[in-house]
């Protein structure tokens, strides 16, 4: 399967992080007073910036956000940091110039507000002149909806949009969904926009499934005249009304930061206060038992489907088939101390190293080996889904019986629901359920723990 292609789009919300926190903390040390300019006080404005940022979706801004509501957030983020600021100033401080803080807020804001529209527009322009930083999309189905949404494609190329097929399903429907498969295989689209108003339920269906398995983003373009069943999520590219299929908290900026900050000091935790010291007594151990080297590490798929060297303890002896055949119960591979170490979950204690590099996370579906995934896409629906967020050393699926060896097609069917509801509902707390079941079930032995 093709691996889905990259975008620089995910620097540029962390590159507005870095440039709004500097430009506030650098005009606080020009136009505020020595008594202010402690670190105490950069530390407070820093994280109240971000604490009110994340809370009006201030960095949520994409390529089809109205301008209107950009300065409404903005308007938003300057009364609550000006309240703020007044707080922390009259709860630690005497300050006799409330006007200084008016003047720096007021500034500040200006020119983040310069700063966040001159990145907005000359987005906009590069996609226009260069061509970059665009998806490519295909349109399903016709009437007025669709044909108002491909003339917003063609006529708003500051949008980074560029349409690339139309399937107007007038003729011959179930062929021309077939054409559009294809197409979108072959020319690597990235979305697809499916009108509602000449498509059944079981067309529906087909859609969902072939952008599931597939790691395509699918779209609708609602019919008044039709009641949706679907929660789904209401945007509008102008004022043309479009439909989000699914909802993945993951997605949005501030939920990756969280998560991907509770990985790294995680894992840190793990690699330097256990790590450090239990490599070397199991390293001994495993090579005193078996030849080889103490660490094993084999591809697997990750997020969108990209390859990785996923680490372990090496638990059985060195066989030519360790990345083709999965592990059974009382398989003769397994050394004895190995056996201890799958019993206990500690041979995957090294795929902290994954997470601290970022390939995988401490919470998320797990991930399998290529031949397994090859064969498991072509078999379970919607198997493909779990790519859409980074793997895990524990996930939710593994905490409600399905870990270890896949002994029926049910035990996949399963863990691949699990993993979907994960990625539907995800939120922190969910993660800390998760680590401390994991923990649980480690010290008390599970079945499948082999």
């Amino acid at each position: 399967m093709k691996k889905k292609t990259g975008r620089y789009s995910g620097y540029i919300r962390p590159f507005s992080y870095a440039l709004d926190l500097l430009t506030i903390n650098v005009l606080a040390f020009l136009m505020l007073g020595e008594h202010l300019n402690t670190i105490w006080y950069h530390l407070f404005i820093s994280a109240a910036w971000i604490f009110i940022a994340w809370n009006i979706d201030f960095y949520e801004v994409y390529r089809y956000t109205k301008v209107l509501r950009m300065v409404g957030r903005l308007i938003k983020q300057y009364i609550a940091y000006l309240i703020l600021n007044f707080a922390f100033i009259g709860f630690f401080w005497k300050f006799s110039k409330p006007s200084d803080i008016v003047w720096y807020v007021s500034t500040a804001i200006c020119v983040v507000a310069f700063f966040k529209f001159s990145i907005f527009y000359f987005l906009k322009r590069f996609r226009v002149v260069f061509g970059g930083n665009f998806r490519r999309v295909v349109i399903v189905g016709n009437g007025k909806s669709a044909e108002q949404l491909a003339d917003f494609f063609n006529d708003n190329p500051d949008y980074g949009y560029k349409l690339e097929g139309i399937f107007d399903l007038k003729t011959d429907k179930e062929e021309q969904l077939k054409e559009c498969y294809n197409f979108v295989l072959e020319k690597g689209i990235d979305e697809i926009y499916s009108s509602l108003s000449n498509i059944n339920n079981e067309d529906i269906n087909d859609l969902i499934d072939f952008t599931d398995n597939n790691l395509k983003t699918l779209k609708f373009l609602p019919d008044n005249k039709q009641p949706l069943a679907r929660n789904l999520i209401y945007d509008y590219y102008d004022y043309i009304p479009i439909l989000s299929l699914r909802n993945v908290p993951l997605d949005k900026r501030a939920n990756k930061i969280v998560k991907r900050t509770f990985d790294i000091i995680f894992s840190l935790l793990v690699i330097v206060g256990i790590l450090s010291w239990l490599s070397p007594i199991l390293a001994i151990l495993i090579r005193l038992e078996s030849e080889g080297g103490a660490f094993f590490k084999q591809k697997r798929n990750g997020l969108n489907y990209e390859e990785f060297y996923c680490y372990k303890f090496r638990s059985m002896k060195i066989n030519a088939n360790a990345d083709i055949n999965q592990v059974t119960k009382n398989d003769p591979r397994i050394t004895k101390i190995g056996a201890f170490m799958r019993k206990t979950s500690i041979d995957e204690l090294p795929q902290f190293w994954n997470v601290l590099k970022g390939d995988m996370s401490v919470v998320g579906p797990r991930p399998h080996m290529i031949a397994e995934t090859e064969r498991f896409v072509q078999k379970v629906d919607k198997f493909m889904v779990r790519h859409l967020i980074k793997p895990g050393i524990t996930g939710l699926a593994q905490i409600n019986g399905y870990r270890g060896e896949v002994e029926t097609d049910k035990d996949i069917i399963h863990r691949v629901k699990y993993d979907i509801f994960y990625l539907e509902n995800w939120s922190f707390l969910l993660d800390l359920k998760i680590i401390i079941t994991t923990v649980f079930n480690a010290i008390k032995g599970e079945k499948k723990a082999y």
